[in-house]
């Protein structure tokens, strides 16, 4: 019986499914897979090699040919995430001439800037070969890395949405070099100022903007910036200290919003949240209440947005009788906290 239900099954998996396991494995065995070889030299100087305590790729191995075959794959290649690994410029470069291709759609890298490595792992040379080598990039994602010797019109002229997070970028960036830029993701960068959210906003039509722990932006950045970001749809200020200002211009502005999280808001009152009313396609509304925000004046701003289906509310416990009260209160829309 078992030598029948044997016979039944196929011999191997087909290509289709094995590709995509191999698209889900970590660098380093998708390297494996892919018979990886020792990097070769790159242009730099000699402090660019792997120093003490980097996550060095595995050596070399050998596979199967169809294995192989597999490994290298344009599909397996289409998102590449080397952020677990601390990885030197001279690995780097040895990916971008020999496994990353013009399947590439998502790239994540992290430096070591939190470390005190002094190290550089990205050059304009080298993003100049990625941008060369993978014209179809459309997302970056970089974390600790120092961007301040580098040109923002080094960054491939083909990314679609940009996230930086815990890096350290100089005060003329942002200017003009990525005509796609659709999304813009900023997590802990203390150093984007209003500045740069005007140069952002003038030169690309953002469809997302989220903005974590921006603390130099300010009420004036928000208002010089508003009338550049009427394309909006998803927007988050989280941990920025804007007030009514601000708030005001974001609902005479980005009529297109339709997620809108604001969480830490400074000095934002029931007034200034009144603003709100104006988004009329608004879907999700997140907002962290304080002493100046009237639980009152969120239920009536709900209730003037008729496309609203989420709220989400933070900064306060809610006995369950006032749960039960603001979900009594808005029908069209789900309700949930976060204290």
């Amino acid at each position: 019986m078992a030598e029948a239900a044997a016979a039944e099954l196929p011999p191997v998996l087909p290509d289709s499914v094995l590709l995509q396991v191999l698209a889900l494995l970590p660098l380093r065995d998708r390297l494996r897979a892919a018979r990886w070889d020792p990097p070769e030299p790159a242009p730099g100087p000699a402090s660019s090699r792997p120093g003490p305590g980097t996550d060095r790729l595995p050596p070399p191995r050998r596979v199967c040919r169809r294995w192989q075959r597999l490994a290298l794959d344009r599909t397996v290649w289409r998102h590449v995430d080397l952020s677990p690994h601390r990885i030197s410029s001279q690995t780097l470069w040895h990916l971008v001439r020999r496994r990353l291709r013009d399947s590439l759609r998502t790239l994540r890298v992290q430096g070591a800037l939190r470390s005190g490595d002094k190290r550089r792992l990205l050059s304009p040379a080298l993003l100049a070969a990625l941008g060369e080598r993978c014209p179809h990039l459309r997302r970056l994602c970089l974390a600790d890395t120092d961007l301040r010797p580098l040109p923002y019109k080094s960054l491939p002229a083909s990314l679609t949405a940009l996230e930086l997070s815990h890096c350290e970028i100089p005060s003329a960036w942002f200017c003009g070099a990525l005509p796609q830029l659709q999304h813009l993701v900023i997590r802990d960068v203390p150093a984007f100022s209003d500045r740069h959210l005007l140069n952002v906003s003038s030169q690309s039509r953002l469809k997302t903007l989220s903005l974590w722990g921006t603390y130099r932006l300010t009420d004036m950045g928000v208002q010089h910036a508003a009338p550049h970001l009427g394309d909006l749809e998803h927007l988050v200020l989280r941990h920025c200290v804007i007030g009514d200002s601000a708030v005001g211009v974001i609902g005479r502005h980005m009529k297109q919003l339709r997620f809108l999280e604001i969480g830490s808001a400074g000095s934002l009152t029931s007034a200034g949240l009144a603003c709100l009313v104006t988004l009329q396609r608004l879907e999700m509304l997140g907002l962290d209440l304080c002493d100046k925000i009237s639980l009152g004046a969120v239920i009536a701003l709900c209730r003037a947005l008729p496309q609203l289906r989420k709220l989400k509310l933070g900064g306060a416990r809610f006995e369950d009788e006032v749960v039960d009260k603001i979900q009594a209160s808005l029908l069209h829309c789900s309700f949930s906290h976060d204290p």
